[in-house]
């Protein structure tokens, strides 16, 4: 089993920034990917970026591309996600996922595992 916690979300005002981090424990090994969602309300889980975990190739929506960054740790068994430029229409509940299948995947149903979600919103 792999568990992940999220941190780092918060209130921000438009045009700022923010860090989210997800912490990786148990079998990390069973890693291949990594992945950040968001959820805002009354939507869908939206894909956001994704990052393999060997390679570090990375992904991202076209509606954060430009703006958000995804990076690892591998030593520390951590993904962040840099955001910056943040608009209102980012306010979502992020949640960082992770898979045991290599290569990046858009698809929730291809993550094994999730983390709790951590609150990101923006002021206009």
């Amino acid at each position: 089993q792999v568990q992940l916690v999220e941190s780092g979300g918060g209130l921000v005002q438009a045009g700022g920034s923010l860090r989210l981090s997800c912490a990786a424990t148990g079998r990390t090994s069973s890693i291949y990917r990594m992945g950040w969602f968001r959820q805002a309300p009354g939507k869908e889980h939206e894909f956001v970026s994704a990052i393999t975990w060997s390679s570090g190739s990375t992904y991202y929506a076209d509606s954060v591309k430009g703006r958000f960054t995804v990076f690892r740790d591998n030593t520390k068994n951590t993904v962040y996600l840099q955001m910056n430029s943040l608009k209102p229409e980012d306010t979502a509940v992020y949640y960082c996922a992770a898979g045991s299948v290599a290569g990046i995947s858009q698809s929730r149903y291809n993550y094994a595992w999730w983390g709790q979600g951590t609150q990101v919103t923006v002021s206009s």
